[in-house]
Formats: structure tokens, C-alpha cells, sequence
């Protein structure tokens, strides 16, 4: 679980680059917007994954 939050947060940290480097003029909005919105499809994914552990968990054997 911790790691799912890890990852959820380092999307985040992510979009938050794009966005700097757009506004530094380091990167063109065009090449940053569909990498921003693949970010947020990514945090979408996460945080289905983070409400819904048990759909993700891998249990003991035998247990699922």
C-alpha cells in the first residue's frame, strides 16, 4: 500500500516538473500537455488502486 502512495505522489512530482519546465520555457506546452494528461490517467489508475487494495493485493497461497 505504502508503495501505491509512493508512486501516487511521485506522479504528482511529475506533473508538477511538466509544468515547470513549460513555464522556464525548457519545454513546449504541446509536448507537455499529452504527457501531463498520460500522468493523470496514471494517478486515476493509482487511486482506484489505493481505494480498492483488495482488488490488487496478491494473497497468500491459497487464499485468493
Amino acid at each position: 500500500m505504502y508503495k501505491l502512495n509512493d508512486a501516487e505522489a511521485e506522479a504528482a512530482e511529475t506533473q508538477t516538473w511538466l509544468e515547470f519546465a513549460v513555464k522556464c520555457g525548457y519545454l513546449e506546452a504541446e509536448v507537455a500537455r499529452p504527457l501531463y494528461e498520460l500522468y493523470d490517467r496514471i494517478l486515476g489508475k493509482l487511486a482506484v488502486m489505493i481505494r480498492q487494495p483488495e482488488k490488487w493485493v496478491i494473497g497468500e497461497k491459497g487464499t485468493r
